[in-house]
């Protein structure tokens, strides 16, 4: 699936999961051996991985600035994910064929715009960090990580950013079921910021034996322990920031009217990656992902309702005073 020279670096590199999302509308969302009936249902592309691709090159634009790498079935599916990708303008050359189907998501939405996710990984289990030895990272880029891939790729993954002089961004998300102290170590030493939310930062405290204590005092403890920036998202809260050296600091979200959050935290974090790309500090990075990922809320899906560039710098000035 080679598209551009393998040799030029990008701006913004996704290693990651790519799906296709199977999203229906409930009243309240199925609770066990409950069947719940929806009045019909959407066809998206989605993946955590490649959501974050596609809201960094709605920031970037066009250009192959932005790679994706992962794996997909070698099926119809497949190729459409591909071809979605492409017309983001998204570099697909790094994308594997592997011997599973694509990877396929199963959303339900209650009337709250709160949702329930069951991921069938398929050919994201294949994927190796093989792809990111042909010169696709450079001292400019940012390499983004997720966790609905092997985490030994993501460390393989992490580690050949460092070698190559990038920085790494790790979206701890899904947290892996068996990921103890010893393997969250191991990756969190060759990453440079770590984005989670609420469910996730206890998650990683307890992995990392960090006592009780609220949203801030669990950040600046696992920022200091680990080593590096901590970022913690709080839906309509807005997000925390703790880093080494500073206080922490508290970012707000943008009030807007609630449709559907599922592709939010992905947008956070691939417009985040790309403020780092542009050489904006981390709080400011932070602040434009904020508001991006509101927006992304107005819609229905994960890709579909991603804001462009546009659409954030208009939604910044209407916020400053």
């Amino acid at each position: 699936m080679a598209d551009t020279d393998e040799t030029t670096p990008a701006d913004v590199l996704v290693f990651g999961s790519l799906n296709v999302d199977l999203v229906c509308r409930v009243a309240s969302i199925a609770r066990p051996g409950e069947t719940v009936l929806a009045p019909r249902y959407e066809q998206l592309f989605g993946g955590k991985g490649a959501n974050q691709a596609v809201a960094a090159a709605r920031m970037i634009g066009g250009g192959n600035r932005v790679a994706m790498v992962g794996a997909v079935g070698d099926d119809v599916l497949g190729q459409a994910v591909a071809d979605n990708l492409r017309g983001e303008g998204i570099d697909v050359g790094g994308l594997q064929t592997a011997p599973e189907r694509a990877g396929c998501a199963f959303i339900s939405i209650d009337a709250a715009g709160e949702n329930a996710i069951t991921v069938a990984s398929g050919a994201n289990g294949c994927v190796t960090a093989a792809a990111l030895a042909l010169g696709r990272l450079g001292p400019q880029s940012i390499l983004v990580l997720q966790m609905e891939i092997p985490l030994v790729e993501c460390v393989a993954a992490a580690r050949a950013a460092r070698d190559a002089g990038a920085r790494t961004v790790v979206n701890l998300a899904p947290v892996p079921p068996d990921l103890d102290e010893a393997g969250m170590l191991q990756l969190m030493e060759l990453a440079d910021v770590l984005v989670v939310n609420e469910s996730e930062l206890r998650s990683a405290a307890t992995i990392c034996a960090v006592e009780s204590g609220n949203a801030s005092e669990r950040a600046r403890t696992l920022s200091e322990r680990l080593d590096l920036a901590v970022i913690a998202t709080r839906g309509s809260r807005g997000l925390i920031i703790a880093d080494r050296n500073r206080p922490v600091r508290s970012i707000p979200a943008m009030s807007v009217e609630i449709v559907d959050t599922t592709g939010a935290g992905d947008t956070f974090v691939g417009v985040f990656a790309v403020g780092l790309s542009e050489g904006r500090a981390p709080d400011d990075a932070a602040e434009r992902a904020a508001v991006a990922a509101s927006l992304a809320c107005r819609k229905l899906g994960a890709q579909s309702a991603m804001p462009t560039a546009a659409e954030v710098e208009r939604a910044l000035a209407e916020l400053k005073p």
